[in-house]
């Protein structure tokens, strides 16, 4: 029998039944990777050894008596910039080819201790630069419903784990939609809480004031329930929020009376495709028809939201990889003559081309003279930005609006970078802001075949409004396939796919002395 269907709901209630066991349910996940992802390339490191630990707890307590926890069951899988010890953390990058960590990032604990069982850990783009997965250093994720196309990004591994089955839940970091677009792209949800949700202590630091992670999931059930595990105040990570919510209980609530908020820009906006538009309009009917509430509204300021983010995340980009040196933590280069050259060749040798990109940038734009032309108008429109929020939510009760403008591409389809930073241009306005925002699938393109998305925003701290509306919507849809059919059979993954994946997956490379060594998490600390 096959698990992959199941919701953590029933898994759980399968469990507290003796149905199966955890062990079961651990090696049915691991059969499913063997076959699927010989082809998607999801997982850049396996740890079985830690699920069956973890599925042995689980069995024996509760053969003892006791109730299973929340996630009970539940196979996960970690994006690769989330500490997990027992495991490396790469940010699929050379740079941290054989870190191990020595301690566990708080949201992974959190899924842990509700009974969640670990598979292993995602691939993503380097460092989480990028929307397509390309920059990994262990080469491409591919997305499940066609091995031609990019998963998305960053998140991508993440997203394609789940839209082929080989994980329940999937945890991801949203930056400027790494969550949300791979989510769009592989037709699976996507959520990203408030800003301060969750805590953010462990997650390797891409932008600080930007970074938040959440969940992927097959249903809006499934991601409430994860998001009722890892939410609330960490003391470890300051920015964190004591704004613990049963999301779940939001779910079957409805939208009748509910003001949904649309953004007439968004919807007639220049490049979106059809099927997006289309998929747009149905939802707006079907809420409608629900008894939402629909009102026009405009974000007059959010056409700016790309510039100020690609100043703003570079700037704390700088900040965050300034550790990456090769002595405190990362790849030492071992033909440096001198300190000056250990460090350039350490540096240069280690980040990949996009990670450099932004690193030479981010130096730019924080240097003396240019700080006041870019890095503070930035900082002055991302407060306009965060006021028009603020004034929306004073209309509506949330905000519906496209994920992407278009479905998933193909590898080497866009080769420029400005091109692929206009792939988030839905969603980095939120996280400009601090909002919550889900990726809902609403089915297949007409034309494409592929998976097309709606982007649901609530105000700061009420994500319990998304859940609604999204549970609302996901149910007009109850026909549209939540795991991405195996074609793996009928279609060769493209070139694009990455050998030095294939040597990762069991054992994120052969541990170096110098990885082994470390003592201390390179995001240092709440980032």
């Amino acid at each position: 029998m096959s698990y992959s269907n199941l919701s953590i709901a029933a898994i759980r209630a399968g469990l507290a039944t003796r149905q199966f066991s955890a062990e079961e349910l651990v090696q049915d996940a691991l059969n499913t990777i063997n076959i699927r992802d010989k082809v998607i390339h999801a997982f850049i490191e396996l740890c079985p050894e830690l699920a069956y630990r973890a599925a042995e707890k689980l069995d024996a307590a509760l053969s003892a008596g006791e109730a299973p926890p929340l996630l009970a069951g539940a196979t996960i899988g970690y994006k690769d910039n989330m500490n997990l010890e027992g495991t490396h953390t790469t940010c699929a990058s050379k740079m941290l080819e054989n870190y191990k960590s020595p301690f566990t990032a708080t949201c992974v604990t959190k899924t842990l201790e509700a009974g969640a069982l670990p598979l292993g850990k995602l691939n993503m783009d380097e460092f989480a630069f990028g929307s397509s997965t390309e920059t990994s250093y262990f080469g491409c994720t591919h997305n499940p419903w066609d091995l031609e196309r990019v998963p998305g990004g960053s998140s991508g591994g993440s997203a394609a784990a789940v839209a082929a089955g080989m994980v329940t839940v999937a945890l991801g970091s949203d930056t400027g939609g790494s969550i949300r677009q791979p989510a769009s792209f592989c037709g699976v949800v996507g959520f990203k809480p408030t800003y301060g949700v969750i805590s953010r202590y462990g997650v390797v630091g891409f932008g600080s004031s930007l970074d938040q992670a959440g969940v992927f999931g097959r249903s809006v059930a499934n991601v409430a329930e994860t998001i009722d595990a890892m939410s609330g105040k960490d003391p470890l990570d300051c920015m964190s929020q004591d704004a613990h919510a049963v999301y779940s209980s939001s779910v079957g609530a409805g939208v009748k009376g509910m003001r949904i908020g649309i953004v007439r820009s968004y919807v007639d906006a220049d490049g979106i495709s059809p099927e997006i538009h289309n998929a747009l309009e149905d939802a707006i009917s079907k809420l409608e028809s629900l008894g939402a509430v629909i009102t026009e509204v405009e974000l007059p300021n959010a056409k700016a939201a790309l510039s100020a983010y690609h100043v703003i995340g570079p700037c704390e980009a700088f900040s965050n990889l300034s550790r990456f040196d090769g002595i405190r933590y990362g790849y030492l280069s071992p033909n440096a003559r001198n300190l000056d050259e250990l460090y350039e060749q350490s540096r240069a040798q280690g980040f990949g081309a996009e990670a450099r990109r932004r690193i030479m940038l981010g130096s730019y734009l924080l240097s003396s003279g240019i700080y006041e032309q870019y890095y503070l108008p930035a900082q002055k429109v991302r407060t306009l930005i965060t006021q028009d929020y603020h004034q929306v939510f004073e209309q509506v009760d949330a905000l519906l609006t496209p994920t992407t403008a278009r479905t998933a591409f193909k590898f080497g389809e866009i080769a420029d970078p400005v091109s692929m930073y206009l792939s988030d241009i839905f969603t980095i306005p939120i996280n400009i802001a601090g909002n919550g925002g889900m990726s809902l699938p609403v089915g297949l393109g007409e034309e494409s075949g592929l998976p097309v998305s709606v982007q649901v925003i609530g105000p700061q701290f009420k994500d319990e409004n998304i859940f609604r509306v999204a549970a609302a919507l996901e149910a007009c849809y109850p026909d549209i396939a939540r795991i991405a059919p195996d074609t793996s059979g009928t279609q060769q993954a493209s070139q694009a796919g990455g050998s030095a994946q294939d040597s990762q997956v069991g054992g994120s490379g052969q541990s170096s002395p110098q990885g082994e060594s470390a003592q201390a998490s390179p995001e240092g600390g709440a980032a």
